[in-house]
């Protein structure tokens, strides 16, 4: 049997970040890692790395970006990203049902925890590739996304496990947590499978940072709906709920949105999980540009309703409805140098002909005839006189069609045309265990469990439907930071 002050359950950003905050208090620190080393991370390491934080200016980017150069700045529009434009893009996404407590403490904590990170040795960059088009010799970003950590998610994962390294927390792989050590005083550890056999690892405080469900096919389909157990996992495998699973055995209150996930349009032929190989490679989110097609050839949403930003995490559930649970992005060559980098690796699944007939009977698993009854619907519904603007939400939409496209319509008449197709993509799931502001578990009595901390995806309550870019790892870094501080102090003083 094992003894620390803080056991943190999980290995990704918010797991690390409250391992790291927790460790401050001077306490020991072990860290437990279902995964292999290669395998680790979570979520996390399958990101693009970008984090979405407030910042009035330049001077607050170059806090968290020290790395900004004079050129950068000059050639740059970085706009701003204010407090209320955080809150307002929170409520918005979510209908008003984000907690209140909650995504005050996302927003105002964003910029601070993120300074935090730099002193760990996380570096920061902005997001020039997918959040900025360059206008009149300028970058101007948009959507109120505009860093990333360097290296993307495996780069932040490497930086925060080198942290932790320095600091001497005990890193353990191959250990998956299977229960909690609990009685009616509260937690006192884990109790975990090691390289296949059965260990105790006290502690007096423990944090579950653990991921959602969203590998689970059993869960999925249970909570999620039916057709989810068809969706792929854009991410870790290892995410099966076990944190959500362990907390409620001992009395935690499930809270958020279990019916609900971030899920995105996804390379039809992807594998079933998520390739660290490939990354975040089999997204393809550059919808707004193009439209999108059923089985039937037909147009089935607003692909211009808003940034990307702040629709490609529930446009993935839209795409699992339609017939044969897939659609096709078709794209001409007026918007090809639009196409983010996803559309050029190799792993693609995607289709080029010249002519709309040729790419009709290329199309797999379309109709043909529906689609060129569509694309001419399309055509001649086109707002051809307002001007085309990528960076802003411009107006140039349609007349006429049963679905509308709000912004950023463009005819489909030079070829060669493109086409990719894509399914259901599913992210992490948004329904959870209830938090305090202080990050710790409640019961089902509506009060703290002691000892028992949760933080990242596994805690429900912050996102509903939707959730704007880039919120994931902020969210992460900020409840993991605020459990690991909570959970150092309790244990410090015990």
């Amino acid at each position: 049997m094992s003894e620390y002050d803080v056991v943190v359950v999980g290995a990704g950003n918010a797991a690390m970040c409250a391992a790291l905050a927790a460790r401050e208090h001077g306490v020991k620190v072990a860290v437990l890692e279902w995964a292999a080393f290669g395998d680790h991370g979570g979520n996390s390491t399958f990101t693009a790395g970008a984090i979405r934080t407030v910042y009035n200016g330049v001077d607050d980017l170059r806090a968290i970006m020290p790395d900004l150069t004079e050129s950068e700045i000059a050639n740059t529009d970085f706009g701003v990203y204010t407090e209320d434009m955080f809150f307002d893009d929170m409520a918005r996404v979510t209908q008003n049902r984000t907690n209140p407590d909650m995504a005050e403490l996302l927003v105002k904590r964003s910029h601070p925890t993120l300074k935090w990170m730099t002193t760990k040795g996380v570096r920061f960059a902005p997001i020039y590739g997918r959040q900025a088009f360059k206008i009149d010799g300028k970058f101007k970003f948009w959507g109120g996304l505009t860093v990333e950590a360097v290296g993307g998610g495996p780069g932040l994962v490497e930086a925060l496990h080198k942290a932790a390294a320095r600091e001497g927390i005990d890193i353990m792989y191959e250990t998956r947590a299977v229960s909690l050590l609990a009685d009616d005083d509260g937690v006192h550890g884990v109790r975990v499978l090691q390289k296949g056999k059965s260990k105790e690892i006290r502690a007096k405080a423990v944090v579950l940072a653990a991921g959602g469900f969203q590998a689970n096919v059993e869960w999925r389909t249970r909570y999620l709906g039916p057709s989810w157990d068809l969706a792929k996992v854009r991410g870790s495998r290892f995410n099966m709920g076990d944190g959500i699973r362990m907390a409620i055995e001992v009395g935690a209150r499930p809270g958020g949105n279990w019916s609900g996930c971030h899920a995105v349009g996804w390379d039809r032929n992807a594998p079933e999980y998520g390739d660290l190989a490939v990354g975040d490679g089999f997204q393809k989110h550059s919808y707004p540009f193009g439209i999108m097609v059923n089985a039937d050839g037909e147009r089935f949403v607003d692909e211009g309703a808003d940034f990307r930003n702040y629709t490609y995490a529930k446009y993935g559930r839209v795409i699992l409805n339609q017939p044969g649970q897939f659609a096709w992005q078709i794209f001409d060559q007026k918007v090809v140098h639009l196409l983010r980098d996803e559309y050029r690796i190799r792993q693609v699944t995607k289709v080029q002909a010249d002519t709309l007939e040729e790419l009709a009977t290329k199309l797999e698993d379309v109709n043909p005839e529906g689609f060129l009854k569509t694309v001419k619907e399309w055509n001649a519904a086109v707002m051809q006189e307002v001007p085309f603007n990528p960076n802003v939400k411009d107006g140039r939409s349609t007349r006429g069609l049963k679905v509308v496209k709000s912004n950023w319509a463009n005819t489909l008449d030079q070829g060669p045309y493109l086409a990719f197709a894509v399914t259901c993509g599913v992210t992490f799931t948004f329904g959870g265990v209830r938090i305090t502001t202080d990050g710790e578990v409640t019961s089902v009595d509506d009060k703290p469990i002691p000892g028992l901390y949760a933080a990242g995806e596994m805690v429900g309550g912050l996102f509903y439907f939707n959730y704007p870019g880039g919120t994931g790892l902020c969210a992460g870094a900020v409840f993991g930071k605020i459990a690991g501080t909570s959970a150092g102090g309790y244990a410090k003083g015990k």
